[in-house]
């Protein structure tokens, strides 16, 4: 899976702190209260995340300020996106990135793959996938022969995409071969494939899913939403790691801290929001996308603080199943504490894992 790793963009974002001292700015010192100058202390928090609707808290997060000023300014804020989780979890296990934003089966391959190094903060978003396939295609059997694409080998839809066909008695394998070939691929490539007519369909996140029914003509087969009890999983959650978490634990409070104040400013001004996500989309990857689509995106997606814990486990499950996942014990993946924690000071309800 590693070998599929590629980074969309990175981008840092610094805060610098500075004060006029006799007429120039002396950025090597800080003021106290005193009067006496201080050396500046600062702590590097790099993030990643998708440039995806799914992740519309990270991205408000970021282009609403609203994570820097949780922070402090005695933090430097550096991001980096990705286009699925698999490389998002290579990057905080070789302890380029801190935290991110991914999927639940990434999140777990990266506990399982580390024994416990990095830990589920809270989570982020439900729903907001869907299988979309060609006209013509109406029922399961029809995939049978059919080529479809997936965002990365073991991400949290390649699982999903694996887990629905073969519930509907179509074999996959991660070669490419059985009844249906998945491809895993860039999902900017899907939908040129999609449009071009070199693939039949693809199991993708927001606002891909969307971009291949009104860019690419296709329908959809499969909401995600229908084969979870109460339409409720996890599409997207934050992880850190362990001893990031361990040695910054104020840090990683502020970061909750804006995670939390994103999803208030979601819910509130949805508007706001999904202009801040088009923005995000945007320096991600250097093309905007049309704000009708985002707000169509929304619709199928529900943002939350809770992990949705429960969904998990069937995840984890899945992934064993298909050889992309060794073990299923999960203990100790969840620290929920500071969020709670978060939550209580804003007098929100907590959330819970197992």
């Amino acid at each position: 899976m590693s070998a599929l790793f590629t980074p969309v963009r990175a981008r840092l974002a610094v805060v610098v702190i500075a004060v006029l001292a006799t007429g120039v700015v002396a950025a090597t010192s800080v003021v106290g209260a005193s009067g006496a100058a201080a050396a500046p202390s600062t702590t590097t928090l790099r993030l990643g995340y998708f440039p995806n609707v799914t992740h519309a808290p990270a991205l408000v997060g970021v282009e609403g300020g609203l994570f820097q000023q949780d922070l402090g300014s005695g933090v430097k804020l550096s991001l980096s996106t990705f286009n699925a989780g698999p490389g998002a979890v290579e990057a905080l296990l070789s302890d380029s990135i801190d935290a991110s934003y991914v999927g639940p089966n990434p999140a777990i391959n990266a506990f399982v793959q580390s024994n416990g190094a990095v830990r589920v903060i809270s989570g982020a978003a439900s729903g907001g996938a869907f299988l979309v396939v060609r006209q013509g295609i109406n029922k399961p059997a029809d995939l049978k022969g059919k080529v479809l694409a997936s965002p990365q080998l073991g991400n949290t839809q390649d699982v999903a995409l694996r887990s629905y066909l073969s519930k509907n008695g179509l074999k996959t394998d991660t070669s490419g071969g059985g009844d249906v070939s998945i491809r895993p691929q860039d999902n900017a490539v899907t939908l040129q494939a999609f449009e071009q007519k070199q693939i039949d369909g693809a199991w993708v996140p927001e606002p891909w899913a969307t971009r291949l029914v009104t860019e690419g003509g296709g329908k959809v087969l499969v909401d995600e939403r229908t084969v979870w009890p109460n339409g409720k999983f996890v599409t997207t959650e934050l992880i850190v790691r362990t001893d990031f978490l361990k040695a910054h634990p104020d840090v990683v409070q502020g970061l909750l801290n804006g995670q939390v104040d994103a999803v208030d400013l979601i819910a509130k001004n949805p508007s706001r929001a999904q202009q801040l996500v088009g923005l995000g989309i945007q320096h991600a990857t250097g093309k905007g996308l049309a704000a009708s689509l985002i707000a169509a995106s929304f619709q199928s997606i529900t943002f939350t603080n809770d992990p949705i814990a429960s969904s998990l486990q069937t995840s984890a499950q899945n992934a064993k199943k298909f050889g992309l996942l060794k073990s299923t014990n999960l203990k100790g993946l969840y620290d929920l504490s500071l969020l709670n924690k978060v939550l209580k000071a804003k007098k929100d309800p907590a959330v819970s894992a197992p």
